[in-house]
């Protein structure tokens, strides 16, 4: 290619909205442009970085002996209903209707599409299978953002493992587990290996691949000491004992006028935030539920939805929680309530003379021994992990770090195989349903991961694997 032929639009100036470096150096830097939000042409250079990116993929995909598919990227809303995951996956699907009033889907991920076509399988020497493809997928993203670590269109390779069972799938899980570790390496970036929960695509054991970087909006708990790391949405820490004093014999009702958080009882009454129950209510699935955590501990919700298998969470609105506790936000507790579920984090398990909402506007109580006052349904890891708090496994202290999820792996098990009658014969003759794993891989996150991981302040320094061009001519004379 000739220089002068070539199309680099590069910019002086960052683009106004940009706030990843990946995203500033991408465009200034003439390799994408931005069509609408969460969408973005990428131009010849990016297209150049993004096949070679592709062209790794492949190569470690095919060394484990994968098979590559290409398959629609529309599919029936049928096959979505069928699965279960039509209502659970929400406003995140695009969906449309066809000439025929047919319900469509723009595919977030292929789950199904591979699931379905497993039924044609039927006897367990078709197994071990993997199989993948490398295309489009479509997320409408309530906040794109981060130029091309946050899209509404994107690439990935997806692949799933098909085997007859848990061994065959452990040993499946183990080989994409090793590819991913040399994709990642041969496309320069230093991945973490770390617990992760599996949302909304379900199964068990759920690995991401994460790389360190500030422009990430994951945040992983990780102990330099030991080498244990998980994503706060399942890391677990360990808390000091706590000994409280004897309390008085029953909960007793202060006025708090004016209170609406756990800082304005720490600042005007005394009352430390450790030593409170923070209580919140919140919508599962159409049902109601107290949520308590200490008042010094935060809420991750991807907790509450894994611990409960929630699908549909929100924060209660006020009307809502007016009319179940008969008081607003700022107010609310748990004390005394039978008629709703209450889920209480383990951090207050055993504790007295603790204060928290009396469920009466302006007013809390003080003196609350959690096992006499409160009726807990059932004790829920809830609360997000803090640095400087003890590692689970060696008791060192952990820190937390932002990182960008590059790639997930993770065990889906049988539920797509049963959805679809994916089942093989075993050497007995018996039938079988297939056992599943899921891997993927967004070809455009990890473009912007090797800018965010390999860039000065001159520009992006690209590792000579995923280079557009790798040497440049000039004739200086």
């Amino acid at each position: 290619m000739r220089w002068s032929q070539a199309f680099i639009p590069t910019l002086r100036d960052d683009p106004a909205d940009a706030e990843a470096v990946s995203h500033r150096l991408l465009v200034r830097g003439g390799y994408i442009r931005q069509l609408m939000a969460g969408a973005y042409s990428l131009l010849p250079l990016a297209v150049r970085v993004r096949t070679k990116v592709g062209t790794i993929i492949r190569e470690e995909m095919d060394r484990i002996g994968a098979q590559e598919f290409l398959l629609p990227t529309m599919h029936p809303g049928e096959l979505w209903k069928a699965a279960g995951r039509w209502d659970t996956m929400g406003d995140i699907m695009f969906r449309l209707k066809d000439r025929r009033d047919a319900d469509v889907v723009l595919s977030i991920t292929h789950e199904e599409v591979f699931a379905s076509l497993a039924t044609e399988m039927s006897s367990y020497r078709d197994l071990p299978q993997i199989w993948y493809h490398i295309q489009t997928k479509y997320r409408d993203e309530p906040r794109p953002k981060g130029g091309l670590l946050r899209t509404r269109e994107f690439t990935m390779k997806d692949s799933y493992t098909f085997d007859i069972d848990e061994a065959g799938l452990d040993a499946g899980f183990d080989k994409n587990h090793d590819a991913y570790r040399r994709i990642f390496d041969r496309l320069g970036l230093d991945a973490l290996d770390v617990t992760a929960s599996s949302g909304a695509m379900g199964g068990s054991v759920s690995i991401e691949f994460v790389v360190k970087s500030d422009a990430g909006e994951d945040l992983i708990a990780h102990c330099p000491a030991c080498g244990y790391r998980a994503n706060v949405e399942r890391a677990t820490s360990r808390l000091d004992p706590v000994d409280d004093e004897e309390g008085p014999a029953a909960p007793e009702e202060f006025a708090t006028p004016g209170v609406r958080t756990i800082q304005h009882l720490v600042d005007d009454y005394d009352t430390p935030a450790d030593r409170q129950i923070k209580t919140m209510v919140y919508m599962l699935d159409g049902e109601l539920a107290l949520l308590l955590v200490r008042g010094d501990h935060n809420l991750v919700e991807q907790k509450l939805m894994d611990g409960t298998g929630a699908v549909a969470v929100r924060p209660a609105h006020a009307d809502e929680v007016r009319e179940a506790l008969g008081a607003l936000p700022g107010s609310l507790g748990a004390v005394g309530v039978t008629d709703l579920t209450v889920y209480a984090d383990p951090a207050l398990e055993g504790r007295r003379n603790m204060t928290t909402g009396a469920n009466r506007d302006d007013y809390h109580y003080r003196g609350v021994d959690v096992a006499r006052d409160i009726t807990v349904s059932k004790w829920l890891d809830l609360r997000g992990v803090a640095a400087g708090e003890a590692c689970p496994e060696c008791g060192e202290p952990l820190e937390v770090f932002k990182a960008i999820e590059v790639g997930h792996i993770f065990k889906l098990g049988r539920v797509f195989a049963e959805a679809f009658g994916a089942e093989v014969l075993d050497e007995a003759g018996e039938a079988r349903t297939i056992i599943m794993g899921s891997y993927g891989i967004g070809l455009e996150r990890n473009m912007a991961a090797i800018v965010e991981a390999h860039h000065d302040d001159a520009g992006i320094i690209w590792p000579v694997n995923v280079a557009p061009y790798e040497v440049v001519l000039t004739v200086l004379r």
